[in-house]
């Protein structure tokens, strides 16, 4: 493990790894049950000058923008450290984004290159804002307009330069410009400094290290914040393997942990919730006698690690369950969205720890995670070491407040928002828009949200507003969209989903509604319609009151009123 307080850029780095670890595998790629890639730190060393000797002859270098949309693979990482050794800055982009919204989010952040993909390049139209895209698995004979193919780098017609020219940035300068959410609204580009992700990896494995020989397998986007640290920074410069599998089915998935044998994972709680649900499949299918023998075990195992993990005795007790997740695993991590405590402490129980965390983009990865040393899943955790933690306005009954952070890690602000980063950067505190406590261990809990956003269970960020150019021209006079817990403050946060309030609904409006709603991706449907009689409340350039809108709601509607839809 690399002492990252040693350096002032990821570029720097992550070459001191490759050299450090030059023998040990740093990436392995599988595409269904084949091994397509495997690379030791040298050999991922020579791609990477390989791509960023033909990023120097483009001109890319210190300020350079340098977007990615691609998914999970070794040339995602291969692209984007290349990048950092020419001093760029990059824009990771949600390969799960349409097409359209890719770009807007490229017209927004101006990159000089776009690293992207064929399947990524089709739905962009074979067209980006970026002067340069370098294409990643375009067939032979297909149209690819004006990007070069990356095939073409690694044939021997291609000679880069001996070595690319390192450049070196200072801590304050801007590394990732990371979009939080929203893109039918205006794009927020959180701009992360080198200094920032250097201190995370600092925090986070001062409490979690990794280490040569293990192995962690990179299912969430690289584009999110949560795998852009723990499945690329963090095992690079620990001398761990990174594992990508192409094709994410769960029988996959089964297959690639246990071939590798992953010791590591993040997940969103979407993805654990789906793990416990197959664990309970399986043993509603079992004989009376096993479910017996199996809850037996099962609390032993609880009893027997109450003040902290032992693996190799709940491998002993609970051996089927950690060979069905391969049978090396030590834990895994989960965050971007809010983790149900009982969850939690059903996969402790079972001998996998859960390693709840509590960040936002804005503060590059986590503030908070719960330590399972002893476990708790009541919280969201205690703060890393270097964030501060105030609740400010808070209930005199409750504690309850408005979480604000201090740390390191906080963005420099948004991308060309001035305004938007004034409001949540205050005396060099960031307000998270979180409602929460702390209580006197130290340990945040959340409650409920200050501003209109919902976080999914797969750890998007939902902002109301970006939905509703979805249902623009439906047969009613005015529309909005909120999130429940917004409106009313109290539902769990594991619970939360949108609603539309129309006012002067006419024939059509629900079929209309639900037509529309079904073209949404799943996590952007709303859930409930209410109808309301009153004129929105205004500003004088007509935008909607919201906070306004909502004290109305709030005051005369109970939240039973929304109907299904």
């Amino acid at each position: 493990m690399i002492p990252s307080e040693r350096y002032s850029s990821l570029g720097e780095f992550l070459e001191d790894a490759f050299i450090q670890f030059k023998t040990e595998t740093a990436l392995i790629e599988a595409n269904r049950k084949r091994e397509s890639v495997r690379y030791t730190y040298r050999e991922m060393h020579q791609q990477v000058l390989r791509v960023a000797a033909w990023m120097q002859a483009q001109g890319v270098g210190p300020e350079s923008r340098v977007a990615i949309a691609m998914s999970n693979q070794s040339r995602w990482l291969i692209g984007a450290t290349a990048a950092l050794l020419r001093g760029a800055i990059l824009v990771p982009i949600d390969y799960k984004l349409e097409g359209k919204e890719q770009l807007a989010l490229q017209a927004h952040a101006k990159p000089a290159l776009l690293l992207t993909e064929y399947s990524e390049w089709r739905k962009m139209g074979l067209d980006s804002p970026a002067s340069q895209v370098l294409l990643s698995e375009a067939p032979e004979g297909m149209e690819i307009g004006a990007a070069i193919r990356w095939e073409g780098l690694e044939e021997e017609s291609f000679e880069p330069a001996p070595k690319p020219v390192r450049v070196d940035r200072r801590r304050e300068d801007i590394a990732c410009i990371v979009y939080s959410s929203g893109t039918g609204g205006t794009p927020k580009g959180c701009m992360l400094s080198h200094g920032a992700y250097l201190e995370q990896y600092r925090s986070l494995t001062t409490l979690f290290p990794m280490t040569i020989g293990d192995r962690y397998f990179s299912i969430l986007p690289t584009n999110h914040a949560i795998d852009f640290m723990c499945g690329y920074i963090g095992p690079l410069a620990s001398g761990a393997t990174i594992v990508h599998q192409r094709a994410l089915r769960p029988e996959l998935l089964a297959h690639t942990m246990k071939r590798y044998g992953i010791t590591h994972m993040a997940v969103v709680p979407l993805i654990l919730e789906a793990f416990e649900r197959r664990l309970r499949e399986k043993l509603e299918q079992a004989t009376g006698a096993r479910q017996a023998i199996f809850g037996g075990l099962r609390w032993l195992n609880a009893a027997l690690t109450l003040d902290k993990p032992r693996r190799g005795l709940s491998k002993q007790l609970l051996g089927p369950i950690h060979e069905a997740f391969g049978g090396e695993l030590k834990m895994l991590f989960s965050g971007g969205a809010f983790v149900d405590a009982d969850r939690a402490r059903f996969f402790y129980e079972l001998g996998i720890p859960v390693v709840i965390g509590y960040g936002l983009t804005e503060a590059c990865t986590v503030l908070t995670v719960n330590a399972i040393a002893p476990f708790r899943g009541d919280s969201v955790g205690a703060p890393l070491p270097g964030v501060e933690l105030e609740i400010r306005d808070a209930d005199p009954t409750s504690n309850v407040g408005e979480v604000w952070a201090k740390s390191p890690t906080l963005m420099s602000g948004y991308l060309d928002e001035p305004e938007q980063s004034e409001e949540v950067l205050v005396e060099g505190w960031l307000r998270t828009g979180d409602l929460g406590y702390v209580d006197p261990s130290g340990h945040l809990h959340l409650v409920g949200r200050s501003k209109n956003m919902i976080v999914t269970p797969g750890g998007k960020n939902i902002y109301p507003e970006d939905i509703e150019g979805a249902f623009e021209g439906l047969p009613c006079e005015e529309l909005a969209v909120f999130a429940a817990g917004y409106v009313w403050p109290g539902v769990e946060l594991t619970e939360e989903r949108l609603f539309a309030v129309v006012r002067e609904g006419r024939r059509g409006l629900r079929e209309e509604l639900r037509r529309r709603n079904r073209r949404l991706p799943d996590f952007k449907r709303i859930e409930g319609l209410l109808v309301w009689d009153e004129p929105f409340p205004r500003t004088a350039s007509m935008k909607v009151k919201r906070a306004l809108l909502a004290e109305q709601l709030r005051a005369q509607v109970a939240r039973d009123r929304v109907e299904g839809i």
